[in-house]
């Protein structure tokens, strides 16, 4: 009788290059001629992220810098969850946060896409914020990853402890 074999499905962020995204950021806002004199500014705020400047479009425009230092450092932008700009005081502010983990919503449609797109044989468990898929043939494992990286779904996968 043949071992199963196993990988997890999770949603994690590489907490160092989403720091080094914001430095980056903190860094272009610091020294582009259109920031100068605006108390701009881009800042962790204990878990998430506080974005700030005089007017709307300033801070529209911080959060795009923050958005395309994210996307060069590898990190997928259904990670980034940002809200819309407030007023606070004289200056505008956006609240965003890096999401972690696969809430049951999307664990449930992404274990139904597997039972019902995915080979025979497959069984997907979900496990706390993560999914753990098994089956006894590496290749259907292999197929069940390449039709997960073709769906368009809310979070954004990667795949670990392929066994």
């Amino acid at each position: 009788m043949a071992s199963e074999s196993s990988f997890d499905v999770v949603s994690k962020v590489d907490r160092q290059e989403a720091d080094n995204a914001l430095n980056q950021a903190a860094k272009e806002i610091h020294s582009r001629y259109d920031f100068r004199g605006t108390d701009a500014s881009i800042a962790w705020s204990g878990e998430s992220i506080q974005i700030r400047a005089v007017s709307e479009d300033r801070v529209k425009a911080i959060l795009d810098v923050f958005q395309s230092k994210l996307v060069k450092r590898g990190i997928s932008l259904k990670s980034l969850e940002d809200g819309e700009p407030y007023p606070s005081g004289k200056e505008y502010r956006i609240d965003a946060s890096l999401k972690e983990g696969i809430d049951k919503e999307n664990a449930k449609k992404i274990s139904k896409t597997i039972r019902d797109e995915g080979p025979k044989g497959v069984k997907a468990q979900i496990q706390g914020d993560e999914l753990r898929v098994s089956s006894k043939k590496r290749d259907d494992l292999q197929e069940v990853i390449s039709l997960l990286k073709g769906k368009d779904l809310e979070v954004d996968l990667q795949f670990i402890n392929y066994r």
